[in-house]
């Protein structure tokens, strides 16, 4: 539903799952195309800064190595079928899970590999990729406004990005796991008995496990304030 401003309205979902001011949110929606065009931006950068791993990985993985600039990819384009009239739950799905995960993995490894990242990488380089991520958490915490996250398009979500989780860190299929190049090697000892791997892939599990409960709980809250008709099998 439209209100009085052109935009969708906000449903009253708890704080917690809607952490932003409607005045953010309102500002987001109405320069939707500007948002669209950051994140395109955006892609371009993050496939330029993959170049590298791309030359390393057989091509048949390729679609797994470039994660972050993914799910900038999938975000522009939720937002601009949506701002054309032609919403699709599954895509918005995919941008929330991807922007949700990749926007805390990214500032949670830099944070993890601080000393190292920092003896390796521009300052003003690890300052953008940290605050850029966390802006991608910022824009996805916008999509409960144009979305309802019916059950099976965050079902596609989770299954897109649950396998992708699985290849990075698990079951790489071809060749070694795909995951995000990292300034040390995977087997160093960290915290906790665990090794580099083993912390960085328990991040990324936590983010999904986050994504998903964020997902269902909008879902289960609109269906509560009737802002959802839970008639209709979705």
């Amino acid at each position: 539903m439209t209100g009085s401003t052109g935009l969708p309205e906000r449903d009253p979902l708890p704080t917690v799952f809607a952490p932003l001011p409607k005045r953010l949110e309102d500002l987001g929606l109405r320069y939707a195309w500007l948002v669209v065009a950051i994140n395109l931006a955006g892609t371009a950068f993050g496939f330029w800064y993959y170049r590298h791993q791309f030359a390393e990985t057989a091509t048949v993985m390729w679609p797994f190595v470039p994660d972050s600039p993914v799910a900038t990819l999938l975000i522009a384009l939720a937002i601009a079928a949506w701002k054309l009239g032609y919403e699709q739950p599954w895509l918005t799905a995919l941008a929330f899970f991807g922007n949700i995960i990749l926007g805390l993995w990214t500032p949670y490894t830099l944070l993890v590999f601080h000393e190292t990242y920092t003896a390796q990488t521009h300052p003003l380089m690890y300052q953008f990729l940290f605050w850029s991520h966390l802006a991608m958490v910022v824009q996805a915490l916008v999509l409960h406004r144009i979305t309802d996250f019916p059950v099976w398009a965050v079902a596609v979500a989770l299954a897109w990005y649950g396998l992708d989780l699985i290849v990075d860190y698990f079951v790489p299929i071809v060749g070694e796991p795909h995951h995000t190049t990292i300034p040390v090697p995977r087997d160093e000892p960290m915290f906790l008995a665990a090794d580099a791997l083993g912390v960085i892939a328990a991040g990324e599990t936590t983010f999904t496990l986050l994504a998903l409960f964020l997902a269902l709980s909008v879902r289960v809250k609109k269906l509560e304030t009737g802002a959802v008709d839970g008639d209709r099998i979705e």
